[in-house]
């Protein structure tokens, strides 16, 4: 399992061709599950950084894609358990309900949360709302063997420090990395609603499915920019005859 390493300096590099899809429950019960009881992953795919070490569009990895990393929640105070979000521009700000996370085949007693934040600049609370979304992921444990409906998202207890973050622009979104770092100014939603915060839809699968997809076009992926990625060339020999 380990072989399967695609991560380069802190980045996802997949072979031309393949792309990193996973659905919510492929993200909590094949990633995150295994990251937090130090099971083999499906592939090393997940890099492992301290997200608000950084602002997200100096995050690792290509802007244009949703960006994925495993990281371990940081207290904000010392004496207590608030999430540190601050990073050296602005912070992540918590927006709507968390999500709840089931899999058929697993116990109901376990689940994932995705929480969904904003990303904000400046100093908390007059920061100016960005474009840029995070999906936070964790694990939690009911404690108990009532029904998932009946029991609170406050009452559910988190599982260990791991979480795993997809960070993206919001669909349709007219911010720029270069804008963002040379010319600061807010942005709001196109739609202005905290709900249709979501990254591109990817097709739908089951828990047990592979996250790593294959997108072709016509048969053929002509607009990957990588040119070499462990061993794989952008375009295979038999393409030039």
């Amino acid at each position: 399992m380990d072989k399967l390493n695609f991560v380069q300096n802190g980045a996802r590099k997949l072979p031309p061709g393949f792309r990193f899809q996973p659905t919510d429950e492929e993200i909590v019960f094949q990633y995150l599950t295994r990251k937090t009881f130090s099971f083999p992953l499906p592939a090393s795919v997940v890099p492992e950084i301290s997200v608000c070490n950084y602002d997200p569009w100096d995050l690792p990895g290509d802007g244009e894609e949703d960006r994925y990393f495993f990281t371990k929640n940081e207290a904000k105070y010392q004496n207590g358990n608030r999430a540190n979000r601050a990073t050296c521009s602005g912070y992540w700000k918590a927006t709507g309900s968390d999500k709840r996370i089931t899999c058929p085949k697993r116990s109901k007693d376990t689940m994932g949360l995705r929480k969904t934040l904003v990303f904000h600049r400046g100093k908390p609370p007059n920061g100016s709302r960005t474009d840029w979304i995070m999906h936070e992921y964790r694990l939690v444990n009911s404690g108990t063997t009532s029904s998932n409906n009946s029991t609170k998202n406050s009452d559910l207890v988190q599982m260990v420090n791991w979480f795993l973050c997809r960070i993206f622009l919001k669909k349709g979104s007219t911010e720029k990395q270069d804008e963002e770092i040379n010319q600061p100014r807010a942005y709001g939603f196109v739609n202005g609603d905290d709900d249709d915060v979501g990254p591109s839809s990817s097709s739908s699968s089951s828990c047990g499915s592979s996250a790593i997809t294959e997108s072709t076009s016509n048969g053929l992926d002509l607009d990957h920019e990588q040119t070499s990625v462990n061993g794989f060339n952008d375009f295979p020999p038999y393409l030039y005859q």
